[in-house]
C-alpha cells in the first residue's frame, strides 16, 4: 500500500474505533501512531514525537482560553444566571402562543453567550425550563425538541470553544471569528422562534399559554439579568474596544461570573471545588482530543492525503460551490456520530486547504472566516439531527421521555437550520459585514 492509500484506510479504522466506544481522542491517537509507524516503517518518528508533542501542543497560549470559558460557564450555572434569563424571557414572551418555548430559546441564546458549550447549555437550560414547559401543557416532543435545538446556540453565539479551536487550526484571528458568529447566532435564535410559532399553529394542542405578566414584573425581571449583560458586554466589548485580548477577556469573564455567583450565594467552598473539578475534567477531555488530533493530523500530513486531495479538487474543474456543498453535507452526516470538537479537529486539516484553494470571490482571510462559520453551523445542526444527535440524547436522558417524541419535536428546528445554512452560504456578506465594518 502507498502512503496515500494508508491515509485513506485510516478513516474507516477510526470510525470503527469510535463505534467500538473507544474515546475519540484515544482513537485518533492510536490511528496516528499506527499510521506513522506503517508509513515510515520505524518507531523513531513516533518516539521523537511522543517526547515533545504534549508540551508543544499545550504550551500554545491560545489554548488557555478554553478552560477559562469553561470555568465561566460553571460559575454562570452556580450564579443562577440560567434561571434569571429564562424567567425574564418568560415574563415578556410566555403569554404568546408557544411563548414559553420561545423563552427557552431566548434563555439558551443568553446563556450560550457566557457558556460556550452546546451540551452544557442544553443540560443547564433543561433543568430550568423543562418543568415550566410541562407545567404549561407543552408536549414532550415540543419541549425536548426546543431545548435540544436551543442548546446548539451555546457553540454558535460567542464565546465559543469550538470557534477557538478552529481559529488555532486555521491560524485565524479569534476576535474576528467571534464577531462573524454574532449575526448567524442571532439568526439561529430568531429562526427557532419562527419554527416554534409555525409548529404551535399547526399543532395547537401541543402548547399551552400562561397569563400575561404585568409590565412592572417584566421590567423587574429585566433588572435581574443585568449580571449576564454586564459579563457579556465586558468580555465582548472589552475585546473589540481593544482593552484586552480574547484570552484576557475570558479571564475577566470567569472572574466576573465568579463574583456574581458568590454574591448570589451560589459559590461556596464546596461548589467552588466542584466547579474547578468540572472545569478540569472538561478541559482534560478537550485537551486529550486535541492531542490525539495532533498525532492523527501529523500522520495524515505524512501520508500526503490533504495535499493530494486539495490539489486534485483544485485541478478537477469542479464548481467551488459544489465542493462546498459536498463538504457541508459530509459535516451533517458526521454530526450524527461525532461531537463537534472532534469533527473540527479531524476534518479541518483536510477540508481547509481544499476550500482555501478554490475561488469564491473572497479574500483568503474572509474565506477562512466564512468557511469556519459555515462549518460551525453545520456541526451544530449535526448535534440535533436524528437518529444520533448528541443533544437529543442529553435532553432525552434528563426528560426521561420516549426518544421518538424528541426526534419528532426537533424536525422543525432542523428545517430552520438548513434554511439558515443555505442563506448564509449564498450570501457570505451576512457573516462578514460586521468584520468589514469594524476592521
Amino acid at each position: 500500500m502507498t502512503s496515500l492509500e494508508i491515509g485513506l484506510a485510516s478513516f474507516p479504522v477510526l470510525l470503527f474505533l469510535i463505534f467500538a466506544r473507544i474515546p475519540i481522542g484515544l482513537a485518533m491517537l492510536l490511528c496516528g501512531l499506527a499510521g506513522t509507524w506503517i508509513v515510515t516503517g520505524t518507531t523513531l518518528p513516533i518516539l521523537s514525537k511522543l517526547k515533545s508533542e504534549t508540551y508543544t501542543t499545550f504550551s500554545d497560549y491560545s489554548l488557555s482560553i478554553v478552560p477559562l470559558f469553561l470555568l465561566m460557564g460553571q460559575f454562570a450555572s452556580l450564579g443562577g444566571m440560567s434561571r434569571s434569563l429564562f424567567k425574564s424571557a418568560e415574563k415578556w414572551l410566555g403569554h404568546r402562543r408557544g411563548g414559553v418555548a420561545m423563552s427557552a430559546v431566548g434563555a439558551c441564546a443568553g446563556f450560550g453567550a457566557i457558556c460556550g458549550s452546546s451540551l452544557a447549555t442544553a443540560a443547564t437550560m433543561a433543568q430550568v425550563a423543562l418543568p415550566e414547559l410541562r407545567r404549561y401543557g407543552y408536549s414532550e416532543a415540543l419541549a425536548t425538541g426546543t431545548l435540544a435545538a436551543g442548546g446548539t446556540l451555546g457553540i454558535l453565539i460567542p464565546p465559543s470553544v469550538v470557534l477557538v479551536i478552529y481559529a488555532i487550526l486555521a491560524e485565524q484571528n479569534i476576535a474576528k471569528l467571534f464577531l462573524a458568529a454574532v449575526v448567524p447566532g442571532v439568526l439561529a435564535a430568531i429562526g427557532y422562534m419562527i419554527a416554534i410559532s409555525i409548529y404551535v399553529r399547526l399543532h395547537p394542542n401541543e402548547a399551552g399559554t400562561r397569563e400575561p405578566a404585568p409590565y412592572a414584573e417584566r421590567f423587574r425581571a429585566l433588572i435581574d439579568v443585568w449580571p449576564v449583560l454586564m459579563v457579556f458586554f465586558a468580555v465582548v466589548g472589552g475585546i473589540y474596544l481593544g482593552w484586552f485580548t480574547p484570552t484576557e477577556g475570558a479571564a475577566v469573564g470567569a472572574a466576573g461570573t465568579g463574583l456574581i455567583a458568590w454574591a448570589n450565594g451560589g459559590l461556596t467552598r464546596q461548589s467552588m471545588a466542584e466547579a474547578i473539578l468540572g472545569t478540569a475534567s472538561a478541559s482534560a477531555m478537550i485537551f486529550f482530543i486535541v492531542l490525539g488530533a495532533s498525532f492523527y493530523n501529523s500522520f495524515l500530513a505524512l501520508s500526503q492525503l490533504p495535499q493530494v486531495t486539495a490539489a486534485y479538487i483544485a485541478g478537477s474543474g469542479y464548481s467551488p460551490w459544489l465542493v462546498l456543498t459536498a463538504i457541508l453535507l459530509l459535516y451533517l452526516a458526521l454530526g450524527c456520530v461525532m461531537d463537534s470538537l472532534s469533527m473540527i479537529l479531524l476534518t479541518i486539516p483536510i477540508f481547509y486547504p481544499i476550500i482555501i484553494g478554490l475561488d469564491f470571490g473572497l479574500p483568503k482571510e474572509e474565506l477562512a472566516i466564512w468557511f469556519g462559520i459555515l462549518a460551525l453551523i453545520v456541526v451544530e445542526v449535526g448535534l440535533i439531527t436524528p437518529p444520533v444527535g448528541m443533544n437529543l440524547f442529553v435532553i432525552n436522558s434528563m426528560a426521561k421521555s420516549p426518544i421518538s417524541a424528541t426526534y419528532r419535536g426537533v424536525i422543525p428546528f432542523v428545517i430552520s437550520d438548513i434554511v439558515r445554512t443555505a442563506i448564509l452560504t449564498i450570501f457570505p456578506a451576512i457573516s462578514l459585514f460586521l468584520i468589514r465594518w469594524m476592521y
